[in-house]
């Protein structure tokens, strides 16, 4: 009984930890610069100050950035779980020949810092004509996150019961019958995990779509934000609500699919 008050005031005090700062931002975007200046960040605001929000949205073209980081964190997530699927079907299952040293491999390239990748990434995009090109973020990313993916299904698919692949071949079901018909529905909630996952990290990137998407229309949400970073035509509370208008997007993506991240990480404690 101690042991459960314990787990749950630690749940409770990483809440509002992590609470505070969002609800400190929120207020400060709705907060005019006046009682700002005459309050300080903490002070509620007297009325909805939604200016900031408005000329910053108009400013940086926020739709725009929104759409670019919805398309490629979209198409990143759904591409990588899916290559992830197919690395791992034939590691995991299909038993490939030099298994472990791929699986290696995968475990080395998770540890590759972005920095060390930015100039063959550069040269490259720049000879095939993908550089500043939304479609060449999509397949840098697919290929980042995919071998996380990959290392991550390959144990998982590793320990997965033959009996059931033997049933269905008896049945006369081939391995791409088997895939999506057996494993792919058995694997649900740990694929729906990964494409959380893949979705949330590959809108927070900063770094890469800063060197790849120069173009200011090819800009994803994180970028348009970090250029902004300084402007000294930018107030406390409009920065405050850049950053509330960053951030917002993958909060509700987060709380929309809370559930499946729940379930595909219990689903391994319940027999």
């Amino acid at each position: 009984m101690i042991r459960k008050y314990s787990v749950l005031a630690a749940l409770v005090v990483l809440a509002v930890v992590m609470l505070v700062p969002f609800a400190i931002v929120t207020l400060n975007a709705v907060k005019s610069p006046a009682e700002y200046s005459a309050g300080g960040p903490l002070s509620l605001p007297g009325s909805l100050y939604l200016d900031g929000i408005v000329e910053f949205w108009n400013r940086v073209d926020f739709g725009g950035k929104l759409w670019n980081s919805l398309l490629i964190s979209g198409s990143v997530a759904v591409l990588a779980t899916v290559l992830s699927v197919f690395n791992a079907y034939a590691i995991g299952i299909g038993r490939v020949r030099g298994r472990m040293w791929i699986l290696v491999l995968f475990l080395v390239a998770n540890t590759l810092p972005q920095e060390a990748l930015v100039y063959p990434l550069y040269y490259l995009s720049k000879q095939v004509g993908l550089y500043d090109t939304r479609l060449g973020v999509i397949i840098i990313f697919t290929v980042i996150q995919s071998a996380f993916g990959t290392y991550l299904l390959s144990s998982v698919l590793g320990r997965f019961p033959r009996e059931i692949l033997e049933a269905a071949a008896l049945d006369g079901a081939g391995k791409w019958r088997a895939l999506w018909q057996v494993v792919v529905p058995i694997s649900r909630p740990t694929l729906s995990v990964l494409l959380v996952f893949f979705f949330i990290w590959t809108w927070n990137e900063f770094f890469l779509p800063l060197i790849f998407l120069i173009s200011n229309e090819n800009q994803t949400v994180p970028v348009a934000l970090g250029v902004l970073q300084g402007d000294k035509m930018m107030d406390a509370t409009m920065s405050s609500a850049s950053a509330l208008l960053g951030i917002l997007p993958a909060v509700v993506f987060f709380l929309i699919f809370q559930r499946t991240l729940t379930r595909g990480v219990t689903v391994g404690a319940v027999k």
